[in-house]
């Protein structure tokens, strides 16, 4: 039996993430619930819906950072899910270290490329 989990990751912020899921092309939304086993479920502040049915989602927790919320026993099964989790983690810190740039140098000309 697996159920939902919450996983503390070093995000923060949450229309970054939405920008970089919206670059990779993938289908998130805003809010919502994901239903784990046995109709558990987790109020999230945005979700991504995987091609097998799977949902993962990030939830906004007190310390400012966002935590994953999904079924970490069928993630960790699941080595496509797994590079796509890091693929998303790695465009995120490109975006996030690109609008940290643009904050030092503000007359620079910087694009973000996927």
């Amino acid at each position: 039996m697996s159920h939902l989990s919450i996983l503390p990751t070093v995000l923060r912020d949450a229309e970054a993430l939405a920008a970089t899921l919206a670059s990779l092309e993938l289908p998130w939304r805003w809010g919502g619930e994901l239903v784990g086993f046995a109709g558990e479920r987790q109020a999230v502040t945005l979700q991504l819906q995987l091609r097998d049915g799977q949902g993962l989602g990030w939830v906004q927790l007190n310390d400012g950072s966002l935590a994953l919320v999904g079924d970490l026993q069928r993630i960790s099964r699941n080595n496509g899910l797994q590079r796509l989790l890091g693929r998303i983690t790695r465009a995120y810190a490109a975006r996030a270290a690109l609008q940290e740039a643009s904050l030092v140098l503000p007359t620079a000309s910087i694009e973000l490329r996927v």
